[in-house]
């Protein structure tokens, strides 16, 4: 199924709230990416400087990847996003995401995000609330799953 990448963007919960001059401007610096199953589409370690939109597609984030244990911390589909925290910390990437289909999506880097934030500082602070709510989730979820492991 192909899909535009304005239609995209308008439909990813990440960007709700923003208007649609900040969709536009956006989508101007986006890039599409296509990943072939096995794939690693960023890895544990290397520098982080863009978030990658799923667009088609699964993946997985996996701890240790290519370790005789990895650990795999989430799967994600189409909507879902990755590489977030780049945009937050200048740390190295803290897992690898692997394509376990064939991956269609689209990156913005960290760059954007700020240009962003220079031009429409309003329409940024929608879109880091929105990551900060989805970090908060995600890091429930891996609590809920620690504390049913340890059980």
């Amino acid at each position: 199924m192909e899909t535009s990448l304005d239609n995209f963007l308008h439909r990813l919960p990440v960007m709700a709230g923003l208007s649609e001059a900040a969709l536009q401007f956006l989508g101007g610096f986006a890039v599409e990416e296509n990943h072939a199953a096995g794939a690693a589409i960023v890895r544990e370690g290397d520098p982080g400087d863009r978030v990658f939109f799923i667009c088609e597609g699964r993946v997985q984030v996996v701890k240790d990847h290519g370790a005789a244990a990895p650990v795999v911390l989430a799967e994600m589909g189409p909507g879902d996003y990755f590489g977030e925290m780049s945009l937050v910390e200048s740390f190295v990437r803290s897992a690898s995401v692997v394509a376990l289909e064939p991956v269609r999506g689209f990156t913005l880097k960290g760059a954007n995000f700020y240009k962003l934030y220079r031009a429409q500082p309003d329409q940024y602070g929608i879109v880091i609330l929105n990551i900060a709510r989805d970090l908060a989730r995600r890091l429930r979820r891996l609590d809920e799953r620690f504390v049913a492991g340890a059980t």
